[in-house]
């Protein structure tokens, strides 16, 4: 731990229970109303739960308000080439009182990770490559719209990964 943070702590809130690693840097945070906090850091958006945990900003697939902050979280599929393959899991809500500069970190760090995007219309994918907080490089991410099949995903997605092939 470094003299700033000895001497200033580590920018989490009071009573955040997560375990930061030593170069992830706290962005902001607030106060979810049924208990515990939203912290978006340098690494990823902790959410709170029965143990707070991180979800990376590229497994973040839609950060929306409506009166309440909705996280889609994606998981890792499968991998078809050199893209993988993500699903989304069910969203998740947190009520804020104040989510002005949480939302605004969140989107940034989102958007920030976002490389390359391409769509495909038909059936509905969005290719992204995408930097992955703490590591070096980039990955190559594929997402089917709401009802998209995960078959005419990976059809899509090979067609896109034989154009990266040459």
């Amino acid at each position: 731990m470094g003299l700033f943070q000895r001497l200033f702590g580590n920018g989490a809130p009071d009573g955040f229970t997560g375990s930061l690693e030593n170069d992830e840097t706290v962005i902001a945070h607030a106060p979810v109303q049924t208990g515990g906090h939203i912290v978006v850091t340098s690494l990823g958006l902790w959410v709170p739960g029965d143990e707070p945990r991180r979800i990376g900003w590229h497994l973040i697939s839609k950060v929306k308000w409506e009166g309440a902050l909705r996280v889609v979280e994606a998981v890792e599929a499968s991998v078809e080439g050199p893209v993988v393959l993500l699903e989304d899991l069910p969203a998740q809500r947190f009520a804020l009182d104040d989510p002005r500069r949480v939302l605004r970190a969140i989107s940034q760090r989102v958007e920030g990770s976002i490389r390359e995007r391409e769509r495909v219309e038909s059936p509905g994918v969005w290719i992204l490559q995408r930097k992955i907080p703490g590591r070096d490089g980039v990955v190559w991410q594929a997402r089917g719209d709401a009802g998209v099949d995960l078959g005419a995903v990976r059809e899509a997605v090979s067609v896109f990964a034989s154009k990266l092939a040459g």
